[in-house]
């Protein structure tokens, strides 16, 4: 099937079977395409919690499926690749992660939403990158918190509110791939370009950063910035909105460090492909199951951020 008539099918069977397509910003391009809700981990699951659909697609990898699916047990929810991991998730393991909780039972627990449901059960609030900083900041200063399970935005979080989080020793294989000595060419060749970084992001990435943000904060800075050229640390699907909605604006993607590849993406991200898309919305296949008592005690940090975060 040619590609424009693939788009026009998967639109098709989405109002036929009332499905709502959220697509995350680090998907590939013809996927967001075809997105009925775009954005990052934060309004993908404010918008699954608002959604009238009876069937939520979920276009991005599998714990961004589980927390659809923790918000909204009724809806049957699908995504197109049951492989489409985390490495970010699945460098903190729940039964370790328990563990670790154990050892310090007098600490409030904040887990990045970039968790599986398993480990969300075992958090007392719920974050994202939108919103880390803010939810933070929050809690009375004299808790002791354990972060988990990004060291990168965990170590930004206490640098930028001196906080003195336990972290969990956890990372994202993408951000942790960004190339110093690059970014460095890359300024010198663009003196003029705003470096744009994610703080998943080393914390020598994020020093020469001029903006540090989640991927909507990104996008809006350079909507709304003066600038004209940017320079992008953080995975390269975002680039795509970027130059939608900023046509006259030039952005350079930085590369990773072990690579000749112009720009950094998640191998798992783009391994959902507008065929799969089209294939699981047909068959209605590939669809999220979490376990009941686990989705329970999980739902409530999310609840908790969703309240947090108005």
């Amino acid at each position: 099937m040619e590609k424009e008539t693939l788009k026009a099918e998967i639109k098709r069977l989405a109002k036929e079977k009332n499905a709502v397509i959220m697509v995350h910003y680090y998907q590939q391009d013809d996927i967001q395409d075809v997105a009925d809700v775009i954005g990052d981990s934060l309004a993908l699951a404010q918008k699954a919690a608002d959604t009238q659909a009876d069937i939520i697609v979920l276009c991005g990898v599998h714990f961004m499926g589980e927390t659809a699916k923790i918000i909204c047990p009724d809806k049957k929810v699908l995504v197109p690749d049951m492989n489409a991991g985390c490495s970010l998730a699945d460098s903190c393991p729940a039964d370790e992660f328990e563990r670790f909780v154990k050892e310090h039972p007098d600490h409030m627990v904040v887990s990045y939403v970039n968790t599986s449901a398993s480990v969300k059960a075992l958090t007392d609030v719920v974050v994202t990158s939108s919103n880390a900083r803010k939810i933070i900041e929050m809690i009375p200063e004299d808790t002791k918190i354990i972060f988990g399970p990004d060291r990168n935005l965990g170590n930004y979080i206490n640098s930028t509110t001196g906080r003195n989080m336990l972290l969990w020793n956890g990372a994202c294989h993408v951000h942790e791939q960004f190339s110093v000595e690059k970014l460095v060419e890359l300024k010198k060749q663009y003196p003029s370009a705003k470096v744009l970084a994610h703080p998943e992001c080393k914390s020598v990435i994020l020093q020469l950063a001029d903006v540090v943000g989640s991927t909507q904060a990104l996008l809006n800075y350079a909507t709304q910035s003066d600038a004209t050229e940017f320079l992008v640390v953080t995975e390269s699907g975002i680039l795509h909105e970027m130059k939608r909605k900023n046509p006259g604006k030039t952005f350079i993607p930085v590369p990773p460090a072990d690579s000749t590849c112009a720009c950094n993406e998640c191998n798992f991200m783009r391994l959902n492909t507008l065929e799969k898309l089209y294939d699981c919305l047909l068959h209605e296949s590939n669809e999220i199951h979490v376990d009941e008592a686990i989705r329970e005690k999980a739902l409530k940090p999310i609840l908790k951020m969703l309240e947090m975060s108005k």
